[in-house]
């Protein structure tokens, strides 16, 4: 068994989850960050994060912390933790590729009572069934004999800067009992919330992947409450309020919902499921809710529209927010995309603002040119992200942007009900 002081720490992937991990394990460990991006490499190694979860003050003081893109330098670690996305293809059907990859690209380099560590989110089973075994082909080395592996759950919350991850209670998990008791040590030295550590990496993996399946669910309740309040012509927020005032009811609130893990883990899930034999029907029943978000917006929108006798073909909207959550610039699965592509679809005119996201990111991922609204310019304002600058903003500041019978459809409760049209 290694000592934690021997330790040499590759981290392979450096997005929300690898970046801060790196940062936090290079204050005990040597550590090396590496990722295939090599534009993303020469900018950490220039102290900026582009996801701005690491500030550039915490990178420059980073002294035990390396990065590259070369594959010959994780040749020098000997405990790899692996935090790359595990995305959804086009039938919402797992895309394991780049797990596969990462794990081939370790194998190269794995040496003898070396530990790989996932952190990404998986269906309960795939690091034993798929990783593994690709590294095992790849390395020549036998799996709890020449080497070892453990699954660690990521649970960053991008753009949360009041739960980190050294103040968030870390799952771990081994693939033999010593290599979990060791695996176990490696995060509590670093993690000051404290850790669990689970009887199996399966069981681990398990919890991972029901945290946001339990949240996509809850959520998809509030929506399909929010579409019946809507035809009872009574506002949604207020029943939730009121609602509300019984101790163990759940704060959720309806909404587009998109993004890397709550919008995609559900259907490793549910695939995992289906290789059982078993089709989910409440969890597949959510993501239909939840999917159908954008379509139940805009047809909300051009009922508004056609009261106030404004008409769609050559309306212009005003879209304000783009990223998939607040305050960070992250637009990786963003539901807003399905509000612009429905709006399109009715031959409206589409202008999209959004101070977080990267205009060229935008541009590439979606195809959309972001930007800069003009006031007395839209026959429609939709409010689909909740960012800081848009709350500071009055409902009158939001109003100049439109005509004069402009409607003003808040999807984050922004304003209170009589200062907007439409609210979800």
């Amino acid at each position: 068994m290694k000592e934690l002081s021997s330790l040499k720490i590759g981290i392979i992937g450096l997005g929300y989850v690898g970046l801060p991990l790196a940062v936090a394990f290079s204050k005990k460990y040597q550590t090396l960050g590496f990722d295939i991006n090599e534009e993303r490499i020469k900018a950490l190694s220039q102290s900026h994060d582009s996801t701005l979860e690491v500030s550039s003050e915490e990178l420059k003081q980073a002294s035990n912390l390396s990065f590259s893109s070369d594959i010959t330098d994780l040749a020098q670690c000997n405990f790899y933790i692996i935090t790359v996305p595990t995305p959804i293809d086009e039938y919402k059907q797992p895309d394991l590729t780049p797990l596969v990859k990462a794990s081939e690209t370790i194998a190269q380099v794995l040496n003898k009572n070396d530990i790989i560590v996932y952190e990404s989110t998986v269906y309960p089973g795939a690091t034993e069934e798929v990783c593994i075994p690709v590294v095992e082909k790849n390395s020549g080395l036998v799996f709890n004999q020449d080497f070892f592996a453990g699954y660690s759950p990521e649970r960053i919350n991008p753009g949360d800067k009041q739960h980190r991850l050294e103040t968030i209670l870390k799952v771990t998990s081994g693939s033999t009992p010593e290599i979990a008791d060791f695996v176990d040590q490696v995060y509590a030295s670093i993690i000051t919330a404290g850790t669990h550590k689970a009887s199996s990496i399966k069981v681990a993996e398990a919890a991972k992947v029901i945290e946001n399946t339990q949240r996509d669910v809850n959520i998809a309740l509030i929506n399909e409450l929010a579409v019946i309040f809507s035809k009872l012509g009574i506002d949604t927020e207020e029943v939730l309020k009121a609602a509300g005032t019984k101790w163990n009811f759940l704060p959720f609130r309806p909404g587009l919902v998109g993004g890397h893990c709550i919008g995609v883990d559900p259907y490793y899930l549910t695939h995992k499921a289906q290789q059982l034999n078993y089709h989910p029907q409440v969890i597949l029943s959510g993501r239909r809710i939840n999917d159908d978000m954008g379509h139940f917006v805009v047809k909300r929108l051009i009922k508004a529209m056609i009261e106030k006798r404004i008409h769609i073909v050559d309306a212009k909207v005003l879209i304000m927010g783009f990223t998939f959550k607040e305050n960070c610039p992250d637009v990786r699965n963003t539901r807003v995309i399905d509000i612009v592509e429905e709006l399109h679809d009715y031959s409206a005119h589409v202008d999209v603002y959004d101070p977080w996201a990267d205009k060229a990111i935008v541009q590439k991922e979606y195809g959309l040119t972001l930007a800069s609204p003009n006031d007395n310019d839209y026959d429609a304002i939709i409010i689909a992200v909740g960012h800081d600058q848009f709350k500071q903003q009055s409902i009158e500041d939001i109003r100049k942007f439109g005509k004069e019978k402009a409607v003003i459809f808040d999807l984050k409760y922004l304003f209170d009900q009589a200062d907007t049209d439409l609210r979800l």
